[in-house]
């Protein structure tokens, strides 16, 4: 028997980002594969499988599309790589937004299917009540206001909110809803900088901003937004990486090498044995 003992990891809880409300911010960033949550591991707090896995890795126009199949599939992925890191699933559209039962039992196939930590729901003035049934028996759940992706076709696109003051209440409402129903956290998207400050500083649960504001307790993006693996990137991303360049000249210079026939060399082939 070896006398080495495995080292072990604790892995982030919902508590553990609960208590860094006003501390320091909180790293977050979305993850769909094994070998990227493996990756983004040592240096995130939390890990989103999100629900912009449609859109980034299957090419579709929107998240409408996604299916619970699909979140649980790269729930499973992100799971295998991320060691330290809280992993949160998010519930896609149709799964949660009907009756609570109907809501609970989804989350309940995530958590069990992936062994995640938490599930993300858009928190639209319907979802409080299904957001307080599922905390209630047991599974975290982070909240998400302002800019609602799953709610593309009722809005009519991918638009910045609470600029308008009927907008502020709405979404400033919601917040406050989510957080009295149970949510741990609230993610606060594409919405006017004065308001997620606001929703900051009036709810107790830690916010997370994506295209909302420095004053939010932590931040998340898109990472393959933020490495810059497309060619167009929302206002709110800073790209940090140039991911589809260096993948362009590195597949570039392969398929010369291919076409010159100086792929494969011989440090690449295998030669049989004298004798």
């Amino acid at each position: 028997m070896s006398s080495h003992r495995q080292e072990t990891v604790r892995r982030l809880a919902a508590p553990d980002i609960a208590a860094r409300k006003g501390g320091v911010p909180i790293v977050c960033l979305t993850a769909y594969t094994a070998p990227m949550a493996e990756l983004l591991d040592e240096h995130c707090d939390l890990l989103l499988v999100g629900d912009s896995v449609g859109m980034v890795v299957h090419g579709l126009p929107n998240t409408v599309g996604v299916t619970l199949d699909m979140m649980i599939l790269h729930g499973q992925a992100v799971m295998r790589g991320a060691r330290r890191a809280m992993v949160v699933v998010d519930l896609p559209f149709g799964s949660y937004e009907g009756s609570p039962e109907v809501a609970y039992a989804n989350a309940a196939r995530v958590m069990k299917e992936t062994g995640c930590s938490a599930v993300k729901v858009e928190a639209g003035p319907a979802v409080a009540e299904n957001i307080e049934y599922m905390v209630k028996r047991g599974i975290p759940v982070m909240g998400h206001v302002g800019l609602r992706p799953q709610a593309v076709m009722v809005e009519g696109g991918f638009k910045a909110k609470g600029k308008a003051d009927h907008e502020r209440r709405r979404i400033l409402e919601e917040a406050r809803a989510a957080e009295e129903a149970g949510a741990f956290a609230i993610v606060v998207e594409g919405v006017a900088e004065g308001l997620a400050r606001e929703i900051t500083e009036a709810v107790s649960a830690p916010t997370i901003g994506i295209g909302a504001s420095a004053g939010c307790d932590g931040q998340i993006l898109v990472t393959d937004d933020m490495l810059g693996l497309f060619d167009w990137t929302p206002k709110f991303v800073r790209r940090y990486g140039d991911i589809r360049g260096e993948i362009a000249k590195a597949v570039a210079a392969y398929a010369d090498d291919v076409r010159e026939r100086r792929f494969p060399g011989p440090a690449e082939i295998y030669f049989a044995k004298a004798g």
